[in-house]
């Protein structure tokens, strides 16, 4: 599985961005989809991740309520709505998939490249 993560950008404190994370093969629905995230001198840290039906989900805490992750799996592609950002908000966002959902970023055997949201106060 491929995966391109796309839709990042500079946006206020309170506004919003949607995330796409799209991917190659015809076994995507297959696989759980999760985000992460890392500011610059900090570890990657859990945000996201959906199961491959779509009918799990599962948030960091720092999150709930103002994200949402889903998926389209006809268009092999998982997104994840990010509403009331914060300027904490700010990292390089990632997708990366995986055989079952687990928020262990050492357990997903494939990353996409990364897309930069930055929030400004």
């Amino acid at each position: 599985v491929q995966l391109q993560a796309s839709g990042g950008g500079s946006v206020q404190a309170g506004g919003s961005l949607r995330l796409s994370c799209a991917a190659s093969g015809r076994t995507f629905s297959q696989y759980a989809v999760g985000w992460f995230r890392q500011a610059p001198g900090t570890e990657r840290e859990f945000v996201s991740v959906i199961g491959g039906t779509g009918s799990g989900t599962y948030y960091a805490d720092s999150v709930k309520g103002r994200f949402t992750i889903s998926r389209d799996n006809a268009k092999n592609t998982v997104y994840l709505q990010m509403n009331s950002l914060k300027p904490e908000d700010t990292a390089v966002h990632y997708c990366a998939a995986h055989g079952f959902w687990t928020v262990r970023s050492a357990d997903y055997d494939y990353w996409g490249q990364g897309t930069l949201v930055t929030v400004s106060s």
